[in-house]
């Protein structure tokens, strides 16, 4: 401010010169504040901060009954795991046809278990993850292997397969599951046990 005489000594500038609440979020500069100054005991809640915090969408489907064949994509009988002691976390994700549809954008890892019965012996069994990214052409991107060596009745095996999947658009990015062997298998489904089912849980956003 204007004055008249000497200009008066400069002196640095001290906190108690400085009113409580006079510096706000528009006077410093974006990107200016780093780790060196947060305090290490500032317990930071986490939902004041993005991408952290724990997991945010966790959701399990299962197969609901048996089916019998040799090469097929699961396109009906699946449901949400509705059993008391389960609970989904977050939105979930929506299934149509076989097709799961994820609730947001983000990296997720799928995971898929398949089981199966057979009568005598069968050279592989096995269960896929099948993406798209365009909503159109799937790619299969990770394959659990089993075999059925014995010769005996009512021999049972499981696969397991699993994927990181960055989902960019929740429109584009889609799974679906695929289940194949040599011969025909019994592949197993129950309304209230987890036998071929599915898991999503989103790590990161």
């Amino acid at each position: 401010m204007p004055f008249i005489g000497n200009a008066p000594a400069r002196v640095p500038l001290t906190s108690a010169d400085i009113t409580d609440g006079i510096i706000t979020s528009a006077k410093i500069v974006d990107g200016t504040i780093v780790n060196a100054d947060i305090n290490a005991s500032a317990a930071i809640d986490a939902s004041k901060l993005s991408g952290v915090g724990g997991l945010s969408e966790v959701d399990q489907w299962r197969l609901t009954t048996n089916f019998s064949g040799t090469q097929t994509v699961i396109t009906s009988n699946l449901e949400r795991v509705d059993n008391a002691s389960f609970s989904v976390l977050g939105t979930g994700m929506t299934e149509s046809s076989g097709i799961f549809t994820f609730p947001s954008t983000g990296k997720y890892l799928v995971e898929f278990v398949s089981s199966a019965r057979f009568n005598g012996y069968n050279r592989y069994q096995y269960g896929s993850i099948q993406v798209t990214t365009n909503n159109s052409t799937y790619s299969e991107v990770s394959i659990g292997y089993n075999t059925v060596p014995s010769t005996g009745a009512n021999n049972y095996a499981s696969t397991y397969a699993s994927y990181f999947f960055n989902v960019t658009s929740t429109t584009n990015c889609k799974v679906k599951f695929y289940t194949e062997s040599d011969q025909t298998m019994t592949w197993m489904g129950d309304t209230a046990v987890n036998l071929t089912y599915m898991t999503f849980s989103k790590l990161g956003n």
